[in-house]
């Protein structure tokens, strides 16, 4: 028997049964033995179950919201951008009518951010408005968008002219900066034109928090690094709650971490509408503040709006070398520096103190005047 007629049987379709396969060559040819066999449909099987658990991991249902996080959503309303939906809330505070602050969020969260200065805000101010960014929170997040930072700012112009809103105040953060920033290069350019007859927003004060302004200070998180890496970023889509857990807890504050709850409710609105899958994407703000650098930067440099910033120290995005650059070159601007063990996230980790620190800074700058109280003193 030749070596075709001897291999034939095996490899003919359909295959032959299992049993009687049997060793077909002499000593040092290649044996196919029920061994060989076994161990080839064990690998299929793994390969199969493994399959199965990673779909299982990737579709993983999104956590139920907390009450907090039903009631942010269920107060707010949606703005059509397109094809797409954008999750905001305004609310009428007790302040003057006239005094509007437009609150920007940052990455990877929400404008649900702002909640433990919202109460605070509200008394301060005739409106607030936050709206969470296309890709994040209650937004819709297009995977294979093209996320910019100048649709950002455009969808939030549309909005405050939805709105009817031609004057503000901005509480910005982290990446909020960054939109806040482009929000301003556009209101210098459309205040030194010619033509100034067209509306457009006119900002009254810029206040930022722990952004990465200057791309030389700022320095990407281990996972933000994965994901602004083409080959590595896909493999991102494999965290979990608790790999999340781990990362985002480490620009906080050692002494002013989240709650668990909290770690939940942050989780919850970063899954909601398959959120993580639009992260590498939405990441790619890191590289257009490189590109964007002398725009966005000169637009502090040469604002003729009073720029003030509110530092955690504990920042490991923005390390305290960030506050003697930010001295270095936006010299006319002011800073307050909080307590040292406040890291990226002040507004959540010291509300009151950020509150007091941001109110001191409209107090200097352009007093706003409260209600007077009625009745006896």
């Amino acid at each position: 028997m030749n070596f075709v007629s001897r291999i034939q049987p095996v490899f003919s379709y359909p295959p032959p049964s299992w049993h009687w396969v049997q060793p077909l060559f002499a000593k040092g040819d290649f044996l196919i033995t029920e061994d060989m066999a076994l161990r080839g449909k064990t690998k299929f099987l793994l390969s199969v179950f493994t399959a199965i658990l990673i779909w299982a991991y990737l579709n993983y249902p999104v956590p139920p919201l907390s009450f907090e996080l039903r009631e942010w959503k269920r107060t707010g309303k949606f703005l059509s951008h397109g094809d797409f939906k954008i999750f905001y809330q305004d609310v009428n505070g007790t302040g003057r009518p006239e005094d509007v602050v437009l609150c920007v969020h940052g990455f990877p969260t929400a404008s649900y951010d702002f909640a433990k200065v919202w109460e605070g805000l509200n008394g301060r101010f005739g409106r607030i408005i936050a709206s969470d960014m296309l890709g994040l929170g209650f937004s819709d997040k297009p995977y294979g968008h093209n996320y910019t930072v100048s649709e950002q700012a455009s969808i939030i112009e549309k909005l405050l002219k939805m709105l009817a809103v031609e004057e503000v105040h901005i509480l910005s953060h982290d990446l909020g900066d960054t939109v806040a920033q482009e929000l301003l290069r556009r209101f210098l350019y459309r205040q030194k034109a010619t033509s100034k007859a067209a509306p457009y927003l006119k900002i009254k004060s810029l206040c930022l928090m722990n952004g990465g302004v200057f791309p030389e200070t700022h320095h990407p998180t281990f996972m933000q690094k994965l994901m602004l890496n083409p080959w590595l970023a896909p493999l991102t889509r494999l965290g979990n709650y608790y790999t999340f857990k781990n990362g985002f807890g480490k620009v906080f504050g050692p002494d002013t971490q989240p709650s668990p709850m909290d770690f939940v409710d942050f989780w919850a609105l970063l899954r909601w509408n398959d959120g993580t899958l639009v992260m590498p994407g939405l990441l790619q703000y890191v590289a257009e503040r490189r590109v964007n650098r002398e725009a966005w930067v000169g637009a502090l440099q040469k604002s003729t709006v009073p720029v003030h910033m509110i530092y955690g120290p504990s920042d490991p995005v923005n390390p305290p070398v960030f506050a003697d650059r930010y001295r270095e070159l936006l010299p006319q601007a002011t800073i307050t520096v909080l307590d040292k063990h406040i890291g990226h996230y002040p507004h959540w980790e010291d509300p009151m103190a950020v509150l007091m620190a941001y109110f001191g800074f409209l107090e200097k700058v352009s007093p706003l005047t409260q209600p007077q109280a009625t009745g006896e003193t």
